[in-house]
């Protein structure tokens, strides 16, 4: 990954939209307790995130229904 310029999120769109999802989606409605209970929240979201989430560009499928 290249080196992004403080104060340019623009230089890595993608990534500054999937931190994005992410903060909304996981980081921001719940408190956690320990580092496993991060990483089992972590592993349940990019579950869903990937499997069962309605995705607009692909015609309102999961993003890896269309991969395969």
């Amino acid at each position: 990954i290249d080196y992004i310029q403080p104060g340019n999120p623009q230089q890595n769109a993608y990534i500054e939209r999937f931190n994005r999802t992410m903060r909304f989606g996981l980081v921001s409605k719940y408190l956690f307790d320990s580092l496993e209970e991060v990483q089992a929240r972590t592993t349940q979201w990019l579950w869903f995130y990937n499997h069962e989430r309605p995705h607009t560009a692909n015609g309102g499928h999961p993003p890896l229904k269309i991969a395969a």
